[in-house]
């Protein structure tokens, strides 16, 4: 039910004591002042009738607006500008389902929380006549998602920052197509060193005047909309596929905020029997959750085919553990999925049911069939996070065939493209972003 309070929030790092703030300031800092995350006081119980809704929009409506409390009504136009999406419930046998999270304007999942978020900020900046900033490391599909759902935003600036070499020829087209307002910056090392420089330049007076934000999933606002996919996940196998206990879900995780978005969503009422992180060779998280490293351990980031979960450090763990401490365990267990069973799977997918799936789902549908042979029994859900047109050369390398077209990736090859050189530098970074200045 919805008493008509909305969520407040504060910081990963503060006792109970600390002030809390709204939704509002929260996407509009990004990180909190002592460096941490925001996390909500309270998560509002889904709607009693949240298994009834006709559509995805419908469903996300009812999933998030508990969060404005009386201001709902304010912010559900937003919400359905941004979530009027297809976001379908695909069967592919054995008790198995994908969550196709890749009809968005960019082709993954990431479109979800993007496109609110660039609502939210947009009536923030509005409401405060402020000017932002949004800075952004990607892995992959976040920049793109983040790039076409802030383009020409008024007020708002956006700076992506991406390890050069180190995403698909798709994507890089992705991010770095000419938009206005938008900067797109090639670093010279890896996903974690731009996760440095963007944490960095929160701590960087010099850029005081810029406003900055994020909308990485370290952003409220970016994390909190992917809880309305589970939601709807559930809802279309309840009423298409008559199923009625809980459903398994496995998340394909890197910077872990699916994860962090879908344990939101089972604490506000949803019925998931347990939840598996899908991880590739960077393991960090596993490894916590098994108890064979410590909670803040980092690990060089390992380059793979599923280049978007490329993370050494996921930011997200801090939320997992602050929320829910060892309790986290009880909600979830973790895999890891290596580059040849990854390929390996997409060639059996292809070959067993016909389906093409990008390796990032592929890393989670390997985890869920090593899940069953340990004992996991039940129905269970995959997100199926990207399109497979974004990684030609891994599908033709898995399966000697090329992927299925993707008409909003297609459009993008005659668009001209523009990316700056950067090195993995906070004084190089300043200098760029002070550019802007004035």
């Amino acid at each position: 039910m919805n008493d008509g309070a909305a969520v407040r929030f504060r910081s990963t790092r503060a006792g109970p004591e600390a002030l809390s703030v709204s939704l509002e300031e929260a996407v509009r800092a990004g990180l909190a002042p002592d460096g941490g995350l925001y996390l909500p006081e309270r998560v509002p119980r889904l709607p009693d009738d949240w298994s009834e809704a006709p559509s995805f929009v419908a469903s996300a409506l009812g999933t998030l607006g508990p969060w404005w409390g009386d201001g709902a009504d304010e912010v559900a136009p937003l919400l359905h500008d941004a979530l009027d999406l297809q976001v379908p419930l695909r069967p592919i046998g054995e008790d198995r389902y994908l969550l196709e999270l890749f009809h968005g304007p960019t082709a993954a999942f990431k479109d979800v929380g993007a496109r609110v978020m660039a609502r939210l900020l947009r009536r923030a900046t509005e409401r405060r006549g402020e000017r932002a900033t949004v800075l952004v490391a990607t892995s992959g599909d976040t920049g793109s998602a983040v790039a076409e759902g802030f383009a020409g935003v008024p007020n708002v600036r956006v700076a992506l920052l991406y390890p050069r070499g180190r995403v698909s020829e798709v994507q890089e087209r992705q991010l770095t197509v000419r938009r206005s307002g938008v900067r797109a910056f090639a670093v010279e090392g890896d996903f974690d060193a731009c996760q440095r420089l963007v944490k960095g330049a929160f701590r960087d007076p010099r850029l005081g005047p810029l406003g900055l934000t994020s909308a990485n999933s370290i952003n409220v606002g970016r994390l909190l909309p992917q809880a309305a996919p589970y939601v709807w996940a559930v809802v279309q196998a309840r009423r298409d596929h008559g199923m009625a206990g809980p459903l398994r879900v496995v998340v394909p995780s890197g910077n872990l905020g699916n994860l962090v978005a879908g344990l939101l969503a089972h604490e506000a009422g949803l019925p998931v029997a347990r939840f598996l992180a899908a991880h590739n060779a960077n393991r960090t998280f596993p490894e916590a959750l098994a108890g064979r490293a410590a909670r803040d351990a980092v690990r060089p980031t390992v380059a793979t085919e599923s280049n978007a979960m490329d993370v050494g450090a996921p930011s997200n763990a801090e939320r997992l553990w602050a929320r829910w401490g060892d309790g986290v365990r009880d909600r979830l267990d973790a895999a890891t999925v290596a580059d040849d069973a990854t390929l390996a799977r997409m060639r059996r997918e292809r070959e067993r049911h016909g389906i093409c799936v990008c390796p990032h789902t592929a890393v989670g549908l390997e985890a869920l069939d090593r899940w069953r042979a340990e004992g996991a029994e039940g129905p269970a859900v995959v997100l199926a996070t990207a399109h497979p047109a974004k990684f030609p050369d891994a599908v033709v390398r898995a399966t000697g065939e090329a992927p299925p077209s993707s008409p909003r990736l297609d459009a993008l090859l005659d668009r001209p493209t523009s990316a700056e050189a950067l090195a993995a530098d906070p004084d190089a970074l300043a200098e760029a972003l002070l550019e802007d200045v004035g």
